[in-house]
């Protein structure tokens, strides 16, 4: 990408050495956007965890063995490599050692910085101290989440057809002055390797930068 950029805009090796410490704020935003669909994909795997504790909790299990068999069955879902089916590895780990559920669903919401999770342990804890219908505080607790991940992901698929047109529209200053340095040869000429041309197009990279980011900015809603 950076190759691309300092071809297009300056046809200059320097321009190259120039602009690498974007790399660095490059690659810092792909860690973020990984980083958030990691959480999104956790975030609608949970909901598969928690009807799973939910249905083993209604079929008479214990509150430790809901758990196993809630893994249980998610390895059966998704195999064993899934975040949810480590988080659920770990948190059986995690009773083996004689930890209480409470703390285990705490530790997972600050693990995962979910406020689903998050919300669930709290609900868990307090309905687990409140000494009521834990079953019943849990199911109904789990049908309410399941129906606000699922709106959730519904916004998340209509927004990824925008961030799709978004990314589309990042690359079209790119193909425009590819399109006319291949139909107009010479085109161009003037505005690379001179001082004035230097200018003008790094004013140009510079409004292309500032609208890129203006573009993701308005796409990347949180949800």
């Amino acid at each position: 990408m950076l190759g691309l950029i300092s071809y297009l805009f300056y046809r200059s090796i320097l321009a190259v050495l120039l602009l690498s410490p974007l790399l660095y704020f490059f690659y810092k935003e792909k860690r973020k956007d990984l980083a958030k669909k990691q959480q999104q994909a956790l975030n609608l795997e949970f909901r598969e965890g928690i009807q799973a504790l939910s249905a083993a909790l209604s079929a008479g299990f214990s509150v430790e063995n809901a758990f196993r068999e809630a893994y249980r069955d998610l390895e059966i879902l998704y195999g064993g490599d899934r975040l949810i089916v480590r988080e659920f590895r770990f948190m059986i780990h995690q009773l083996d050692m004689n930890e209480t559920v409470e703390k285990i669903l705490e530790d997972f919401a600050a693990r995962s910085g979910l406020d689903d999770v998050k919300s669930f342990a709290e609900v868990f804890s307090t309905a687990k101290r409140s000494g009521g219908d834990l079953v019943e505080i849990i199911k109904s607790t789990v049908d309410r989440m399941s129906d606000k991940i699922e709106v959730k992901r519904e916004i998340t698929t209509m927004l990824s057809e925008k961030q799709l047109e978004q990314r589309i529209m990042n690359w079209i200053p790119f193909l425009i002055i590819l399109y006319v340095g291949i139909s107009s040869p010479g085109f161009l000429d003037i505005l690379y390797h001179n001082p004035l041309g230097t200018v003008i197009m790094s004013v140009c990279l510079l409004i292309y930068g500032v609208s890129f980011y203006m573009g993701k900015k308005i796409v990347d809603i949180e949800v």
